[in-house]
């Protein structure tokens, strides 16, 4: 037995740095993976070979999209599309197609993201050729009808062939801006 005070004061003051030690050892630690399984990424449901449409005011179709298989996960609100195809309608304009392997859509839908061999076609109308547009990855924002890219692309139609690094697509506007390392080969009709 300890007779002497400040040997027990000082077994006191050990004791009391080494609790406050590990609380703060506790604290400042991350905490490990919660066992509750809500920190779990699972889908919620998964749909194969589906088709959606939506319509514009008129009735009419506006936006499609099909994809051999959707999976949506509640725990960030996202879904998952495998080989994905997006189709575009407007009044007076040739409809757009755009394919992926893989594309992703946001919790809002108002952000898609596709994904490994991106091809958009946009189909011959009147004086119109077919247009193709290839790339790596291509970010979407159906309801503003726009689409970027910071990747390569290739742009082709019956006279052109485009390279370039980067792409803005407006499909309102009808208008694409390539953003950098642009080289562009014309072919002119043969008379």
């Amino acid at each position: 037995m300890i007779k002497n005070p400040s040997a027990w004061a000082m077994l006191i003051f050990l004791l009391l740095f080494a609790a406050v030690t590990l609380w703060l050892d506790r604290v400042v630690q991350p905490s490990g993976p919660k066992l509750d399984g809500s920190n779990r990424h699972d889908p919620d449901y998964i749909v194969e070979n589906f088709s959606s449409i939506k319509l514009d005011p008129a009735g009419q179709p506006h936006l499609t999209l099909a994809a051999i298989k959707m999976t949506h996960y509640p725990d960030d609100q996202t879904t998952h599309l495998v080989r994905p195809h997006f189709m575009r309608f407007a009044p007076n304009a040739a409809p757009m197609h755009m394919y992926s392997q893989r594309g992703f859509v946001s919790e809002d839908g108002d952000h898609a993201y596709l994904h490994d061999q991106v091809r958009v076609v946009r189909e011959a109308r009147g004086r119109q050729s077919e247009l193709t547009l290839n790339t790596s990855f291509l970010h979407l924002m159906p309801e503003q009808e726009l689409a970027m890219t910071d990747k390569p692309v290739v742009i082709q139609d019956a006279h052109t062939f485009i390279t370039a690094v980067g792409l803005k697509l407006d499909q309102k506007k009808h208008q694409f801006k390539l953003l950098s390392r642009v080289k562009v080969r014309y072919e002119p009709r043969s008379h």
